[in-house]
């Protein structure tokens, strides 16, 4: 599977770069039969609007590994397999370790885009294709961990508690902790 990622630059109504994959949906993920909506998928992370994005940033891994990770988990489904969608997880190794030596996230947590109207989340094509747009949100460990013990919702709960979305925050708190209960 080819994968692109395409960047929006950042506007007054949208003061981010917004990374979108294209490429992931031109095959099917091997879903469930009772999931069969979810086959079509596309990934897409929000970076603050001084990420460094220029060829020459891009050769740094500090800098590069969102968009790695954009083009590793939409080959990821083809790959193996498989499918993603809402509410799964992705470590980065077992044990995780983190992305890169600037942060301390070991895994994501796939969920509807939050800062994109909500015509963004789903693309219908002819008719029978439709295709989802899945937010990539990196997560700690301790919230990897909470999310296996007690679900999605509780994670997605104390992160809105926080505001958190795909705007890619390197300096936000880690929920998991006992004071975001």
């Amino acid at each position: 599977v080819h994968i692109d990622v395409h960047c929006v630059a950042p506007s007054d109504d949208r003061p981010f770069h917004t990374l979108i994959t294209s490429g992931m949906s031109d095959r099917p993920m091997n879903c469930p039969p009772e999931e069969k909506d979810c086959r079509f998928a596309e990934l897409m992370i929000c970076l603050p609007p001084d990420w460094p994005l220029s060829q020459s940033a891009l050769a740094i891994e500090e800098n590069y590994w969102p968009v790695r990770w954009l083009k590793r988990l939409a080959r990821f489904p083809h790959e193996y397999d498989t499918w993603l969608f809402h509410g799964h997880t992705i470590p980065n190794g077992d044990p995780p370790e983190p992305f890169a030596d600037n942060n301390g996230f070991t895994g994501w947590l796939l969920l509807p885009p939050l800062l994109a109207p909500d015509a963004f989340c789903e693309l219908d094509l002819y008719g029978d294709k439709k295709i989802s747009f899945l937010a990539m949100l990196p997560l700690y460990d301790e919230e990897m961990e909470l999310k296996l013990q007690s679900g999605t919702e509780v994670v997605q709960e104390r992160l809105a508690s926080q505001n958190i979305t795909e705007l890619l925050d390197l300096e936000r708190p880690n929920v998991a902790h006992d004071d975001f209960s």
